[in-house]
């Protein structure tokens, strides 16, 4: 089964993105995104860590457990601005950044939506030999205080030897200009990473690897229906502004990495050996 035509894969090697409106249906994105915050009205917001402040200008959340220890479980991370003094200003469905990191392999409506013939034939005819799926988030892009995702590549995040990992991005509700859709720098994949964040003793830090700045003059707007999916290559800059609009931005993403390649030790998301990595058809 082929799915991508040679026009979508040359633009996808020339820009480091492909964006493919229609990819899922609007019943699979309204099922996803009721099962989300059906979870967190359902949660205890009192849990030990779950104030844990998500928050990619500052990366404070990365000296916490809660984080550290997410890769292998469903935990959320919190708004900057749906906290005060330390205790939560609004429900919790409204005050979540985002769940992670692996819903894929622990709950069976993300496996679902995680796991179809048409993701496993895009890994194939993007180049992946042995796809397998290493994290998954939900990302809620809430209404007033969805917090902006600072200029990145996710090579930075989720490093592997040789550079492997492909997001797979899906508008679960529209992405626009006004809520915070996604922002890309076209070829900008051509390039290196700028930083890689990794664990160091209980903690994490950030190497600088090339201290020049992204090309934030080259960033284009990928707005995107409901129901589309957007591959953003792991070197690719991609960015989005806060959403101070009264609509929220619900969206999924799901990492892949090649199986063939070597995943550092000192990768801030690791998981135990009784979740092992699978692949789409696993």
């Amino acid at each position: 089964m082929t799915l991508l035509t040679e026009k979508q894969l040359s633009d996808w090697h020339r820009d480091g993105f492909l964006v493919l409106p229609e990819f899922v249906s609007e019943d699979s994105c309204r099922e996803l995104q009721a099962h989300a915050v059906g979870q967190l009205e359902s949660a205890d917001p009192s849990l030990g860590g779950a104030l844990t402040v998500f928050s990619t200008a500052d990366q404070g959340h990365g000296q916490d457990e809660w984080f550290l220890t997410s890769g292998d479980k469903s935990r959320w991370f919190l708004e900057e601005g749906a906290v005060t003094d330390g205790a939560l200003n609004r429900p919790l469905p409204l005050a979540v950044n985002k769940l992670g990191h692996a819903m894929h392999d622990l709950d069976p409506v993300f496996g679902r939506f995680s796991r179809t013939p048409d993701l496993a034939a895009i890994a194939s005819e993007i180049g992946f030999s042995d796809p397998r799926l290493l994290q998954s988030m939900y990302i809620f892009k809430q209404p007033g205080i969805g917090g902006e995702v600072t200029c990145h590549c996710d090579h930075t995040f989720l490093w592997t030897n040789p550079m492997s990992v492909v997001g797979f991005w899906f508008a679960i509700e529209d992405a626009t200009l006004d809520n915070g859709c996604l922002w890309a720098a076209p070829g900008g994949h051509l390039g290196t990473a700028r930083t890689r964040f990794r664990r160091q003793g209980e903690g994490t830090i950030t190497d600088v690897v090339d201290s020049t700045p992204w090309p934030t003059d080259d960033l284009v707007p990928l707005e995107a229906e409901a129901g589309t999916m957007v591959l953003l290559h792991g070197l690719l800059p991609h960015w989005s502004a806060p959403n101070r609009s009264a609509t929220s931005r619900h969206a999924y993403t799901l990492h892949v990495i090649e199986g063939e390649a070597d995943y550092p030790a000192d990768n801030w998301l690791q998981r135990s050996p009784e979740l092992p990595l699978r692949g789409f058809r696993d």
